[in-house]
């Protein structure tokens, strides 16, 4: 298994290229499946993730051709029913649901895995489906969803924690071919749902208000491929921003979407950190001083959970209290006790950690519980004296394409170790 080995104490400086967003891409290979026709995908991050969903996509019948960061899906002939041991290891996979039912009426797709940040029902991509016609039942692990017709209709998709991201995704794509009117109230707002109603609009399906609370679908007939390129990782853009923060560089993030960031980067120039934007591009560095900062996460377009555990490192070099509230996942404290073995002071009251920032962070081996998680142990690792070892770094893989190297292009002093 491998690790990552890094000697901290280096600031970061030059350039990197931000890729495209994971939290897009996998949904938008998945509505792939809603035209027999080829579909082109652009700016696909090699990731893990990203194999993992061609895999899934090939198991049910598509011809899926990858080229460096070009994706080419032709699913001319699929099938119903999804690969229990590639779907059972991520979460995205459930976004084949919404796509089968639409094109074959009928669906037999296992229950999804993923990271271990807390409970992630998948209720809600239910309860849309049902009001879409869709009769569900639930056996063996596996979701069985047959559908003779799909009716628009009007529904609900608000949960404890607010919206559902993938959920309405699902929803939105068994929308695009119901006959009739569909309005989903308490849609997700992230920039990734718009990104798939630009795909599948793209496709030639009617979606109106995707980007607010309220979206509209019109169902058509039939979908055609299509030539499309991804957004930007906004999280990964983020996670480059606050390392060259927290190691006293710079870094210019090239091809980024700062309108995607807006809560990241104003709780950054809170924090004292020198943000300035030059089109696509923003060069990050820190200023005089670091200051506390309070943060709540929330959905979008309020401060992002996959952001809170890079932030919470930064805010430990941060002389002060600052308090980290976690809104959305009931268990993404989970990097904390590895933070305190590289010397960190963090108390868990509830749903807020107590950061009390200013103590030095020196060396050690750590493990990585999820893919966020990781991302935070990696830049603790960057500014600790003395060596990291960041352990289980396949959950990095997951989400951060080629981040060793890019971070080696920078200036760091970071290398992949096999541990046996």
């Amino acid at each position: 298994m491998e690790s990552l080995s890094i000697r901290g104490g280096i600031p970061l400086h030059g350039e990197v290229t931000i890729s495209g967003a994971k939290n897009a891409v996998l949904p938008i290979m998945a509505a792939t499946l809603l035209t027999s026709e080829p579909c082109v995908i652009r700016r696909v991050p090699d990731l893990s993730d990203v194999k993992f969903m061609g895999q899934i996509l090939a198991s049910l019948g598509a011809q899926v051709k990858f080229e460096g960061s070009i994706l080419t899906v032709r699913a001319e002939k699929i099938k119903g029913v999804g690969d229990y041991e590639l779907i059972r290891k991520m979460r995205g996979s459930i976004c084949i649901l919404g796509p089968l039912l639409a094109r074959l009426h009928k669906a037999k797709v296992s229950l999804p895995g993923g990271c271990v940040i807390g409970s992630r029902p998948i209720d809600l991509h239910l309860k849309g489906l049902k009001a879409l016609g869709v009769k569900l039942s639930i056996s063996n692990g596996y979701v069985i969803a047959t559908a003779p017709r799909l009716v628009g209709g009007d529904l609900f998709l608000g949960g404890r924690a607010g919206p559902t991201v993938l959920g309405t995704a699902n929803v939105l794509m068994a929308a695009v071919l119901a006959e009739g009117v569909t309005i989903i109230e308490s849609a997700a707002c992230e920039p990734e749902v718009v990104d798939l109603a630009g795909f599948l609009n793209a496709m030639g399906a009617k979606i109106i208000g995707a980007g607010s609370p309220t979206i509209t679908i019109t169902g058509v007939r039939e979908l055609h491929g299509v030539d499309y390129e991804v957004i930007p990782d906004r999280i990964e853009a983020a996670t480059f921003a606050i390392a060259a923060a927290a190691t006293d560089g710079e870094i210019t993030l090239l091809g980024s979407r700062p309108d995607h960031m807006h809560a990241v980067l104003d709780k950054l120039r809170e924090a004292g950190v020198k943000v300035e934007r030059h089109g696509p591009a923003l060069t990050v560095r820190r200023g005089s001083r670091l200051k506390p900062v309070d943060i709540t996460t929330l959905p979008y377009a309020g401060f992002p959970t996959d952001v809170q555990a890079q932030m919470m490192v930064l805010m430990a070099l941060t002389p002060g209290i600052s308090i980290i509230t976690e809104r959305i996942f009931e268990a993404r404290f989970m990097h904390v006790s590895e933070l305190a073995r590289l010397g960190a002071d963090i108390a868990i009251e509830g749903p807020s950690a107590i950061v009390k920032g200013g103590k030095p962070l020196s060396g050690a081996p750590v493990m990585a519980s999820d893919l966020r998680a990781s991302a935070a142990l990696v830049i603790a690792g960057l500014i600790a004296k003395g060596t990291t070892l960041v352990k289980r770094i396949y959950h990095l893989d997951r989400g951060y394409e080629n981040i060793d190297a890019k971070l080696r292009q920078l200036g760091a002093r970071i290398e992949r170790v096999e541990e046996s």
